[in-house]
């Protein structure tokens, strides 16, 4: 198979759990109950899975940790999550999409519903001229990860011992990519939807977002 060429559109993968109560945004919880976080994680899930659909793709991939559900539309290719521990998760989601189909990969999660379209069309652009476009979190994270080439080993093999949900995994990762000598872009930075003032100041960047709405929807409700 002869492998897309770098200007192509990227295919986008979007790594997500089902928004069951209980199950995700545990962090949330208080001020919120289960159930809230868990609505408070479909819209930001939605709003991700739209800002994607609206974005130039090879093709779009959702590795889903449970059932999709009707928040899921069209046009997405459903696989599952696999391996132990986020790193491991992220390493083989690169490996089954690029298994699949050699277009330039860029990972995403669900965690920022203030994302556009026009960033993750930017993300492919970059990947014109880099070798690899990571996407910083105010937290220390990232909220995307994408590679140019069709080799799985860039990002799978970089991940692979990271340690994940630290202040320095971002740039424990970027290090990495770096002493690799592969050319690394920079994307701006957002924030991850982790705690009740994240929600609070993803809101306020995004207020047309079905995030802001959820969140609105229940502020009468929540303390601040």
């Amino acid at each position: 198979m002869t492998p897309v060429l770098p200007q192509s559109p990227p295919q986008f993968i979007v790594i997500a759990k089902e928004p069951r109560p209980g199950r995700v945004k545990t962090r949330l919880t208080p001020p919120y109950t289960p159930r809230q976080a868990a609505a408070l994680a479909e819209a930001a899930l939605r709003d991700t899975l739209a800002a994607v659909a609206a974005a130039p793709a090879a093709r779009r991939v959702l590795a889903l940790l449970g059932e999709p559900g009707p928040w899921l539309p069209a046009g997405y290719d459903v696989v599952p999550q696999r391996g132990n521990g986020l790193a491991e998760r992220l390493a083989h989601a690169f490996e089954d999409a690029l298994a699949a189909c050699p277009a330039p990969a860029v990972l995403i999660g669900m965690d920022t519903p203030q994302v556009t379209p026009g960033l993750l069309a930017e993300a492919g652009r970059l990947l014109g001229e880099h070798d690899v476009v990571v996407g910083p979190a105010a937290d220390g994270g990232f909220w995307l990860l994408g590679q140019r080439g069709p080799d799985p080993a860039p990002l799978s093999g970089l991940l692979a011992g990271v340690p994940m949900s630290r202040s320095d995994t971002g740039a424990l990762l970027l290090r990495r990519i770096l002493e690799a000598g592969l050319r690394a872009a920079l994307l701006p930075e957002l924030t991850d939807v982790d705690t009740a003032a994240d929600a609070r100041a993803v809101a306020a960047r995004a207020p047309s977002s079905r995030f802001a709405a959820a969140l609105a929807a229940l502020g009468a409700d929540v303390p601040a």
